[in-house]
């Protein structure tokens, strides 16, 4: 069962991402995304201008709205006494 599924496993990446069959050892595979499967080297890959910037343009709003919900919500438990901390003095 093992070699028929290491076989169809080396079928597809051979034919789809121009591995051949010695670049198969074992059970970690791994694809050199550098050439193509005529052996052509790829263009280097296109650098998005402002990524961290974008990011944080998106990821910042997101995390201030969840903050915001999260906040109603542990007011509205206490509000209905479902959670309340513990006041002990010792």
């Amino acid at each position: 069962m093992a070699l028929a599924a290491r076989a169809v496993l080396r079928t597809f990446l051979t034919r789809n991402a121009g591995l051949n069959s010695r670049n198969i050892k074992g059970v970690a595979l791994s694809r050199n995304a550098v050439t193509s499967t005529s052996g052509a080297i790829l263009p280097k890959p296109e650098k998005v201008p402002f990524g961290a910037v974008r990011m944080a343009v998106l990821v910042v709003p997101f995390l201030y709205v969840g903050t915001c919900i999260s906040k109603q919500f542990a007011a509205i438990l206490e509000e209905h006494d479902i959670f309340v901390p513990d006041d002990d003095d010792d």
